[in-house]
């Protein structure tokens, strides 16, 4: 039988982890230790995405597998599951949540499509003893924005959501009416981390109903920040610019106003 470049990936891993010929480093992972690694190859493959560069995801949606690998090794060797259960888990599933495309169920609309993933979900955790809400089976390890429009699209699911985007803006307005009143009477250190993060959640709310990933919007927010902020640095360098606030706010009504152009 031909070897494929996964059995072949899955022996290096075997190789790695065995406790006589193997490499101390991997050998004395876990779960835990790992997990850290597989959340940043994770973030390295929507960099490459987001930077267009296809050499690079080829690469790094390689180092993600291997994350999979080495998380299956060690279960495999405490005699959980191994790779082969993980493929079939996700096999079944995909297969379960997609009944137009497997099965004889018709679906019309992307919209739809989403409405039955979501319900199938639901079912899911209701078959395993996980249904007591429907906030329920959201991860604690999600980036904190995403996490938040995930929460609240699932909070929508049962009606408790604004009618549009528009009806958020006041919300966005109070919450900041709130961090204000807060500064103004001193700014207690916790009251004004809370106020900010209801703020914040605001937002998310406001970029889901706008049908805006929010991660992907700061992230983009961001990188513009960046580039507009090396552009002043060079030019605050090359015109002696030192640390006057409104000479470097010139530059970066400059900078912008050239981006525009």
């Amino acid at each position: 039988m031909k070897t494929t470049q996964l059995d072949r990936l899955l022996a290096i891993m075997a190789r790695l982890r065995d406790p006589a010929q193997g490499c101390p480093w991997d050998r004395e992972q876990d779960f835990a230790m790992i997990a850290p690694y597989t959340i940043e190859e994770a973030y390295e493959v929507a960099d490459a995405i987001e930077r267009g560069d296809m050499v690079a995801l080829k690469d790094e949606l390689g180092d993600l597998l291997f994350q999979v690998v080495f998380h299956a090794r060690m279960a495999e060797e405490a005699g959980l599951f191994a790779f082969d259960d993980v493929a079939e888990a996700i096999a079944d599933k995909m297969e379960r949540r997609h009944p137009h495309v497997f099965g004889d169920v018709e679906i019309a609309s992307v919209a739809a499509q989403n409405e039955a993933w979501e319900t199938h979900k639901a079912a899911e955790r209701h078959a395993s003893g996980g249904a007591d809400s429907v906030l329920d089976g959201v991860a604690l390890a999600l980036p904190a924005l995403l996490r938040a429009a995930k929460i609240s699209r699932r909070a929508a699911r049962i009606g408790f959501d604004w009618p549009d985007a528009r009806a958020v803006i006041p919300k966005l307005a109070e919450e900041i009416a709130e961090l204000e009143a807060e500064l103004d009477q001193g700014g207690d250190p916790a009251v004004v981390q809370e106020e900010m993060g209801d703020l914040l959640f605001a937002a998310a709310n406001l970029a889901r109903k706008l049908n805006i990933e929010p991660e992907t919007a700061l992230r983009q927010a961001t990188a513009k920040f960046e580039r507009r902020f090396r552009r002043v640095e060079a030019l605050a360098a090359e015109r002696r610019v030192g640390r006057d606030l409104d000479a470097l706010e010139a530059l970066w009504q400059e900078v912008k106003t050239n981006e525009k152009n």
